[in-house]
């Protein structure tokens, strides 16, 4: 949606982060947002969703257990080539790990391959529908909109600069680590260790979550330059600082693995209220810039609100921002429905309390309540109903004097037809005596057409298959193996290849309808055996 509003949750087990974000032309801002600890999931949905007076809003959710793959594809490949080869892909993964393909719900999207420049990287995004629908039915009765992958959304949050290479790191109850290539999401990585980790640390000494989420917050790193620690200090840090360890390692991993190409990383998530946690960051990231996510659209702030408010909610905002038009919307898990594609202006609504103007009668219909004057919505639909019932006395005129008109038509019609019919009679004798002699041309001119069909056919294809075996010599790769190449009819060629790379296949597929070597070309998906993948050409002589 180009203007709008959104409500964006990020649930995780004990922790609801909320924000609702709206969109003005390009101007974007948070309307309400906060944070709330829950037992009962569903009353903190509600009671979220009242406070923020959010009841006909979007809202948009995280996933909770997506998984991602990688597949390398060749460039070339047309759009349905491309999505058959990415479900092959995904199909054999699931083979290999022993999964049921169809119990997941998936997404993708396509990035240029940083090493490769032919092909492109497809990021695979696949979630368990039945953990899929439990998220579904936790918003039931709302409007949800968007359900979207925390790390395909937290790049919302910033102005990407072009050519910009950078790392996110989500630190919430599990780490999620977004690697962004020339301006372009580009990996993304999942460390299983996060803020639920040292929370549920604290939390068996407090006994209370909510003072260990605040007691993280009051925390302070101090790097090798800081002064000593109070004793209270230290027992919270030896609980914190063994999964910022273990994040900072994987994190300088993913920095050696691209090369180092990363010059930024950006911190976020429940860990990032820890004080000084960019600058441990630094210490340990040398050659990078280390710090605090900011959103981008948040300049300034005023009154009690610090910018560390924000960032304490920045996945939920980054959520909203998806449920307001931002980001890929290719990655929305929701299904659209024929209710989410109806304007909300013309769904109508009928309540139940004093309030309702339109009321329902004894008589099962619907009747104005005159006592009070009409509201600015009841004064448009009254407009509407006017219309409607002059558009209705139009219609029935001009229907009137169509069928008038019509009637008349048929009559002349009819004395027509029968002068015709007596022509036609006429004629028709004459066309029997025609008849008799044009079979006897077509039977000698289709002679003559045979003939002269097969001594075309016969120079035709007289040099056509040594042209063509010569063509494709000049043009198969070195990994493909032409297992048979059939010549089923005059000009209908069959062609079976096979090779253990499947990219190759598409090349020759390719080359084959660049070079026009056979016209009208189909394949087949391809079959995978053993690491050998087959399939089938088709195609006509030119």
């Amino acid at each position: 949606m180009a203007n709008g509003n959104c409500l964006g949750l990020y649930i995780e087990e004990h922790l609801i982060k909320y924000a609702k974000v709206s969109k003005d032309h390009d101007k974007v801002k948070v309307d309400a947002f906060g944070l709330m600890f829950y037992d009962k999931l569903g009353e903190a949905i509600a009671q979220i969703i009242q406070e923020t007076y959010s009841q006909k809003a979007p809202i948009s959710i995280n996933l909770s257990e997506e998984m991602y793959n990688y597949f390398d594809m060749f460039a070339l490949l047309t759009k349905n080539d491309l999505q058959k080869a990415i479900k092959t892909e995904f199909d054999s993964y699931c083979a290999e790990k022993g999964y049921n393909p169809n119990v997941f719900e998936s997404r993708y999207a396509i990035v240029g391959n940083q090493e490769e420049r032919e092909k492109i990287r497809v990021i695979h995004v696949a979630e368990n529908k039945i953990e899929l629908n439990k998220q579904i039915q936790q918003i039931e009765g709302y409007k949800l909109a968007s359900i979207s992958p925390i790390s395909m959304a937290i790049p919302n949050l910033i102005d990407i600069e072009k050519h910009e290479n950078a790392l996110i790191v989500n630190i919430e109850d599990t780490t999620t680590v977004t690697t962004i290539l020339d301006d372009k999401i580009y990996n993304i990585d999942k460390i299983e260790e996060g803020s639920k980790d040292f929370l549920t640390k604290i939390n068996l000494k407090e006994n209370s979550y909510l003072k260990a989420y605040e007691i993280c917050k009051n925390t302070t790193i101090y790097t090798s330059e800081g002064r000593e620690l109070q004793e209270e200090q230290s027992t919270y840090l030896e609980d914190i600082m063994p999964t910022l360890y273990s994040i900072v390692g994987n994190v300088r991993s993913i920095i050696r693995e691209n090369g180092d190409r990363i010059k930024k990383v950006y911190i976020t998530g429940t860990a990032a209220l820890i004080n000084n946690i960019d600058l441990y960051f630094q210490e340990y990231l040398e050659g990078v810039e280390c710090e605090i996510l900011k959103p981008y659209f948040i300049q300034s702030t005023a009154g009690d609100i610090s910018i560390k408010d924000y960032i304490e909610v920045n996945s939920a905002i980054s959520l909203g921002m998806m449920g307001i038009g931002e980001g890929i919307s290719g990655m929305n898990f929701k299904s659209q429905t024929l209710a989410d594609k109806i304007p909300d202006w013309l769904k109508i609504e009928v309540g139940g309390n004093e309030t309702t103007k339109l009321k329902h009668g004894a008589s099962n219909m619907f009747t104005w309540d005159l006592g009070q004057p009409f509201d600015k919505t009841e004064t448009g639909l009254l407009r509407i109903a006017i219309a409607l019932i002059l558009l209705v006395v139009m219609y029935s005129g001009f229907s009137g004097v169509l069928a008038n008109q019509l009637n008349k038509k048929s009559q002349q019609a009819e004395e027509s037809i029968a002068a015709t019919n007596g022509q036609i009679g006429l004629a028709k004798t004459d066309n029997d005596k025609i008849n008799s002699k044009i079979n006897e041309y077509t039977n000698m001119l289709k002679n003559l057409e045979e003939a002269n069909n097969r001594l075309t056919d016969r120079n035709k294809t007289r040099n056509a298959i040594p042209n063509l075996l010569n063509q494709i010599m000049s043009i198969v790769p070195e990994n493909v193996q032409l297992t048979s190449i059939e010549n089923t009819s005059s000009t209908h060629i069959i062609i079976n290849a096979q090779s253990n790379k499947y990219e190759q296949l598409g090349y020759f597929v390719a080359k084959m309808k660049t070079e026009v070597i056979l016209t009208n070309i189909i394949s087949t998906a391809g079959q995978k055996d053993n690491n050998v993948v087959s399939i089938k050409i088709e195609g006509d002589l030119p």
